[in-house]
């Protein structure tokens, strides 16, 4: 694996365990799609650190837990912002 890969690897891992980000917004923090924070951590990190790829995962989950609830409150913002009452 090439160092700025590596570097990136770690870094998108600590960012998510240090603010819960989700996939998406941590794609849009590191300027890379989503596919590859996805690949960075469920195949990338735990080579480079097992114990912190299990902790970004359960971060993940969390995440993939709550989703619907996120997508809904993303759903009423934009109605409001469309269709001010």
């Amino acid at each position: 694996m090439k160092d700025h890969i590596w570097q990136r690897v770690m870094d998108i891992g600590n960012y998510i365990l240090k603010s819960g980000a989700t996939v998406r917004d941590t794609a849009k923090v590191f300027g890379v799609s989503k596919s590859t924070v996805h690949k960075d951590v469920t195949e990338r990190l735990p080579k480079v650190n097992a114990h912190l790829a299990n902790e970004v995962k359960k971060v993940l989950e969390v995440n993939k837990a709550e989703r619907h609830l996120r997508g809904g409150e993303a759903t009423r913002q934009k109605f409001r912002t469309q269709h001010p009452m």
